[in-house]
């Protein structure tokens, strides 16, 4: 392959094409995924550039050595930011295995992860969730049968921002047990006069820890969905079943339907 060349300064000293498109940034073959090898091929390019423009400057009238300190600090801070993404990704790594191993102690909880679907089995009472971005009056928790069909109303009041434990009686508005099935969650309130949905949280049990496609750890819940950690709204205790109430200082209310 033929490499064309430039010369500076009265001596002819020959620089190559490969050297000035380097330092020109128009090199076609230099890869954005060798960013640190880049970087020092770049610092190394530049004092060679440096060195041949000092040794053949115009007396007369010599290099602006501002220029120069301007250039150097440049490519100073390029290095440290390359330096300090590394030493990011690194310390991410970390962190994602250490949070792994932590949270394999949920493996056999009962926990509340986004959902809809709740199912009833002989009456048994029904721990679910709440969760707003901002506080809500009126909230109201409707539930649906396989039909459409509105069966009970769970009335919650105002809530705080967060996530709120609830416990539910299955019957409807007669006071009859629901008959056992699957039925879906519909959460709704007010804020600032406006009326909005809020997310509701239903029960699983934690079945397994896993990495995630972005490298984040996530539970493998019993209904076979993966979700993050962080979008876990609560945890009840270890191997219970979907009926109970929630742990901690949020317990929660027990509404009926009516």
């Amino acid at each position: 392959m033929t490499t064309s060349s430039s010369t500076i300064g009265g001596n002819s000293a020959t620089v190559s094409k490969q050297l000035l498109d380097t330092m020109n940034g128009t090199n076609s073959s230099t890869s954005s995924s060798s960013s640190t090898s880049s970087t020092s091929d770049l610092q190394s390019t530049f004092l060679q550039l440096l060195v041949t423009q000092l040794q053949n400057q115009d007396p007369t009238s010599p290099m602006d050595s501002s220029q120069m300190t301007s250039q150097l600090a440049q490519i100073e801070t390029v290095t440290g930011v390359n330096q300090l993404n590394t030493s990011l990704q690194s310390l991410s790594t970390q962190l994602n295995a250490t949070q792994e191993a932590s949270s394999a102690s949920l493996i056999g909880s009962t926990v509340l992860a986004p959902g809809s679907e709740i199912s009833v089995t002989s009456g048994n009472d029904i721990a679910f969730g709440v969760k707003l971005a901002n506080a809500a009056t009126n909230v109201q928790v409707l539930v649906e049968n396989s039909s459409g069909q509105i069966v009970g109303t769970d009335n919650l009041g105002s809530l705080s921002a967060g996530t709120t434990p609830v416990v539910w009686s299955p019957v409807d508005s007669s006071g009859n047990a629901l008959p056992s099935g699957t039925y879906k969650l519909v959460a709704t309130g007010t804020i600032n006069g406006e009326t909005a949905t809020a997310t509701t949280l239903t029960p699983a049990i934690v079945d397994a820890i896993v990495q995630q496609s972005n490298g984040t750890a996530g539970a493998l819940l019993s209904n076979n969905d993966t979700v993050s950690l962080t979008s876990l709204g609560a945890i009840l205790s270890a191997g219970s079943s979907n009926s109970g109430s929630g742990s901690g200082s949020d317990s929660g209310s027990s509404g009926s339907a009516s």
